[in-house]
């Protein structure tokens, strides 16, 4: 399978140069918007803990899961993906990846609620009785678990490609290409992951690719 024809395609602008104050205070600069995001996906979703007893009450998950699980039950009985539900899901996962590039140095511009900037990520809207097996999303998160070994394998030496980047950045100004190639690579095999299992838009298995 080309893996520019799958459903989901990310591809973030390489910089020319990136500023050294804003990389060396990155993790700082990033809590506001992180913390925006986290209110949006759920992550602060009404849970507390009991003075009495120390156990987490309340909370559902989020948004994400309770569409994840919403859409799921759709495709089963109706066999629908609500147009709004994905354009949500779209320009929340664009978000959340603004908000990556922002964090892994791949950027200088501040993520936007809004605007691409230099972050271009596409999903296409299925055409669920055509292209989505209606009991397929029943399992699609089990299918998906060799990437999901493969992904936590890669992870760190993706954190320590951003380490090496993040010194590079500091000392020259410029993210290595062969580093930012592979976090973009990562990001992007995680999106496509997430297409599959998560955000059910496709029946394509994802290609094991940074590509």
């Amino acid at each position: 399978m080309a893996t520019k024809e799958y459903p989901a395609r990310l591809d973030i602008d390489y910089p020319p140069t990136l500023n050294r104050v804003t990389t060396f205070f990155r993790l700082i600069l990033v809590i506001p918007i992180f913390f925006l995001f986290s209110i949006i996906a759920g992550s602060f979703d009404g849970s507390y803990v009991d003075q009495q007893t120390g156990e987490m009450m309340g909370g559902s998950g989020g948004i994400i899961v309770a569409l994840f699980v919403a859409t799921v039950l759709m495709i089963l009985f109706r066999q629908r993906y609500p147009r709004w539900w994905f354009d949500f899901n779209l320009e929340l996962n664009r978000f959340a990846t603004r908000l990556s590039a922002y964090m892994l140095l791949l950027t200088d511009k501040y993520p936007s609620t809004v605007e691409a900037q230099t972050v271009h990520l596409e999903l296409d809207y299925p055409d669920v009785k055509q292209d989505l097996n209606r009991g397929l999303p029943l399992v699609k998160w089990l299918l998906a678990f060799p990437h999901y070994v493969v992904l936590i394998l890669l992870a760190i030496p993706v954190i320590g490609a951003v380490v090496i980047a993040w010194f590079a950045v500091l000392f020259t100004g410029r993210y290595p290409r062969s580093l930012f190639d592979i976090v973009v690579g990562y990001t992007r095999w995680n999106l496509r992951v997430s297409a599959y299992a998560i955000l059910l838009v496709t029946d394509k298995y994802p290609p094991f690719s940074l590509r």
